[in-house]
């Protein structure tokens, strides 16, 4: 009896050879045919991944989707739209042309209307490190630490007005309403910190961003993985005990609640609802002890304090500097994400934030020394304290600025259409530049990317995929990329 199936035995005649070879060629062709049009399974939209959440520990640290180049985030986001031409992004040709009309431009008329001639850069670009990259003179700390930085040189964003596209910047959306990046990321990893938020926000000294709490609310996601915002000289409101009360008794207060919570708990096994408001509880106790000694800086060495500035005479920048210590010691506290925030609104257009319309030399000479020691001395302390491994800095502002001034002005317009944006650390490449703008660093022209771009690659990074990590609202799947994005896989290392 043959030992060949009964398939086998067809193939032996001619004939069934040639019609089984005729019917896989058309089915090769078949599907090459349906990945032309992209109908193959692999390219439908991927099935929901969400995370499995325990209500009675929402912020627990749980798995990423597969195997993360970064543990943790930190954002530094300058609000008010960093010009990319006075900063990051060195263009000979508008050194060149100063003074001239922008080439095939007649009457260019942009947010506060129309444009003079081209600008210079206001401050002098200089190669630096080992790699030669050109960054001014405006920046010069941070300039010593190009050869950490992954350049994103062709960021583009949807809105030319500083609310909704801080909005995008932070949330992925320009209308309101919407998680930001850091609520989806605690919501997606939880913490390592059992005693201090998922997601911090640190205000900047002077105020809130124009978006204010849109840059850190949890919109339709659960409250519980929302930022808290605090500063180092604003720490969380109400966790002092009453001056009347001792701390014995105020711990002996606390184990005895606890234990009525697991009794009653204990009772009504299955309530997610009550398990979620004792864990909100419960940490909010816990906070009245942790916030207290993460804000507490006076344990640090004075080199560390000198490192950053907190005894400088400028006030705001002393301010800011307390600000990124803050950072270093929650980052190194197990806290997942922080966004920390350089530049507020309440005073006014330019003069607590990079919007520099009107005197921009003059604007920019103050905001830069804010932000360029204490923001160095951040990045270098997580590489002294090994952290910097795996920890992700992202460096952001919500659009740049015109290659021209404003007409009757001396300073520049906004610009979504080309600016620069950088990355540090983990899984991401050093001394490296992605995409360009043209000539004028006015649009970008080279590998274009956009923010839902700089979020998938973010996601990626944390060991998250921004196609599957979802949550279901009102009828729709919704991400944080929405339907968009693409990660920048040539950022990667």
């Amino acid at each position: 009896m043959s030992s060949l199936s009964r398939m086998g035995q067809r193939i032996l005649t001619r004939r069934d050879f040639m019609f089984d070879a005729a019917t896989g060629i058309g089915g090769l062709a078949l599907a090459a045919l349906l990945a032309h049009e992209g109908r193959l399974a692999a390219d439908q939209p991927k099935s929901p991944a969400r995370p499995e959440i325990r209500p009675e520990a929402p912020l627990a640290p749980r798995s990423s989707q597969y195997t993360a180049k970064a543990s943790r985030v930190l954002m530094i986001f300058c609000s008010g739209a960093v010009s990319h031409l006075d900063t990051f992004d060195y263009k000979p040709e508008l050194v060149k042309r100063d003074g001239q009309p922008l080439p095939g431009v007649d009457k260019l008329v942009t947010f506060q209307g129309e444009n003079g001639n081209l600008v210079a850069p206001q401050w002098e670009f200089k190669p630096r490190g080992e790699s030669g990259k050109m960054v001014s003179d405006l920046l010069p700390n941070l300039a010593e630490l190009a050869d950490e930085m992954c350049f994103i040189h062709s960021m583009t964003a949807k809105s030319n007005t500083h609310g909704p596209a801080e909005n995008q910047m932070s949330t992925g959306f320009t209308l309101d309403g919407f998680p930001s990046i850091g609520t989806w990321v605690s919501y997606a990893l939880g913490s390592e910190a059992s005693d201090l938020p998922a997601f911090v926000a640190i205000p900047d000294p002077r105020g809130v961003p124009q978006a204010a709490s849109n840059n850190w609310n949890s919109a339709f996601l659960p409250a519980v993985f929302q930022g808290t915002p605090f500063n180092a000289d604003k720490p969380i409101a109400n966790l002092s005990r009453p001056p009347e009360v001792s701390e014995s008794a105020d711990l002996a207060t606390r184990d005895f609640l606890k234990r009525l919570n697991e009794r009653h708990l204990q009772k009504h096994p299955g309530d997610t609802d009550l398990a979620a408001r004792i864990a909100s509880y419960e940490l909010a106790a816990k906070l009245q002890l942790r916030a207290v000694e993460v804000s507490d800086l006076s344990g640090e060495s004075l080199e560390t304090q000198t490192l950053y500035g907190l005894h400088d005479t400028n006030k705001t920048k002393a301010g800011f500097a307390r600000n990124c210590l803050l950072a270093r010691r929650l980052l190194e506290r197990g806290v997942r994400f922080v966004q920390l925030f350089n530049g507020a609104y309440a005073m006014g257009e330019g003069v607590g934030n990079w919007d520099g319309h009107k005197a921009l030399k003059t604007q920019y000479s103050v905001h830069g020394p804010i932000l360029d020691q204490p923001a160095a001395a951040l990045l270098r302390d997580l590489k002294r304290n090994g952290l910097f491994d795996d920890t992700l800095v992202v460096w952001v502002t919500e659009f740049g600025r015109m290659p021209t001034f404003q007409k009757g002005a001396s300073g520049r317009d906004h610009n979504p259409k080309g600016f620069t944006c950088w990355m540090a650390g983990a899984g991401v490449k050093r001394a490296f530049s992605y995409g360009a703008t043209d000539d004028f660093g006015h649009i970008a022209v080279d590998r274009m990317a956009t923010i839902y771009d700089l979020h998938a690659t973010i996601l990626h990074l944390l060991g998250l995929d921004h196609e599957r990590l979802s949550f279901y609202h009102n009828g729709i799947e919704r991400r944080l990329t929405d339907v968009h994005g693409h990660v920048l896989t040539d950022v990667l290392s």
